[in-house]
């Protein structure tokens, strides 16, 4: 569908020149499609990172599984899937970042696992699963930024390995206590 060749396109851009880099001719080259296709489709800026994000929320939540027989292990394979697939993890912090500048982007932050963490939190027995459905929340994308871009990405095991998934694992099991 030529709607997912451009958001794709507009990942790849913004994940390796930033948000500066994200212009309609730009994912037009990018995608390889004839000048004024991605206008065609995204009229405005704000609607082609809105459908950049909204690309990004559909493959995350395809790739997030829930195993109720290894919660913490679970986790742990999504978020090393997350660090495996850099480009559209950068992208999507990107986004997020050029919301807190822009107001009427703020719709975007929406986009999170925050209702699943609630969900898990209520079935794990937390006795405020909004609340800590919130702070897994938090612990997730604090883990997942540091493992790609901050003091983790130097130090921590290698995106894709036994290693790292375990390492990610020990830190989930702790998150996850009530």
């Amino acid at each position: 569908m030529r709607k997912d060749l451009i958001t794709d396109a507009a990942i790849a851009l913004v994940a390796e020149l930033g948000m500066r880099g994200l212009t309609h001719r730009a994912v037009d080259r990018k995608a390889g499609l004839p000048e004024g296709s991605t206008s065609a489709y995204f009229r405005t800026r704000k609607a082609l990172i809105e459908g950049l994000v909204e690309r990004l929320a559909v493959q995350e939540q395809q790739e997030i599984d829930l195993d109720t027989d290894d919660v913490a292990g679970s986790i742990a394979r999504t978020i090393d899937s997350w660090l495996v697939e850099r480009n559209r993890t950068l992208a999507r912090y990107a986004a997020m970042l050029e919301a807190t500048h822009h107001p009427e982007l703020r719709t975007i932050l929406a986009h999170s696992p925050r209702e699943q963490a609630t969900a898990l939190a209520r079935a794990l027995g937390h006795e405020n699963p909004e609340r800590a459905g919130a702070h897994i929340t938090a612990f997730i994308e604090g883990l997942l930024f540091y493992r790609l871009v901050g003091g983790g990405s130097t130090t921590g095991p290698t995106p894709g390995t036994e290693e790292s998934v375990q390492d990610l694992r020990k830190a989930v099991e702790k998150a996850l206590r009530p």
